[in-house]
């Protein structure tokens, strides 16, 4: 596209040195980056209050390294052991479960909430349908879990 054909799509007008007019232009750039401008404003300003913060620790946090601080703690007992222990995979897959399950919850209420709503529309069915869907992967998820025996607690 050259510039004769965008500036008369544009309704702008080309002076004779082929600057661009931009009293006609500048509605629609306002109009088209306003929202960006607002978002962008957001973010600066989040990143702002974040670096600020992380500045203000740094400056005013006390710096006395010792033998002591770098010792891991365990509920004010001495260390029996290194930093460094093992957990068996079983924990991570109770806490994924549990994850997953949690997640399922949230979803659940904003739905519950709607319920009557999506009758008066007349998709209550539709809704009823989709969440028995939802819930029976689920559950189908955790008969899978409890025949692996992920559930047994030894």
């Amino acid at each position: 596209m050259t510039l004769e054909h965008w500036a008369k799509y544009y309704s702008v007008s080309l002076a004779a040195n082929c600057r661009i007019d931009v009293e006609g232009f500048l509605p629609v750039l306002n109009q088209y980056y306003g929202d960006y401008l607002t978002v962008a404003v957001f973010i600066i300003m989040g990143a702002a209050l974040v670096g600020g913060a992380v500045g203000m620790s740094k400056m005013i946090a006390p710096k006395a390294p010792g033998g002591m601080k770098g010792i891991a703690y365990e509920s004010g007992i001495e260390p029996a052991a290194g930093g460094w222990n093992q957990s068996h995979i079983r924990y991570y897959i109770f806490a994924l479960l549990f994850l997953i399950f949690d997640v399922e919850a949230v979803f659940m209420f904003p739905w519950a909430l709607q319920v009557e709503y999506f009758d008066s529309i007349g998709m209550g069915l539709f809704a009823l349908v989709e969440m028995f869907v939802f819930i029976v992967i689920l559950l189908l998820g955790l008969v899978y879990a409890i025949r692996k025996g992920v559930l047994k607690w030894e």
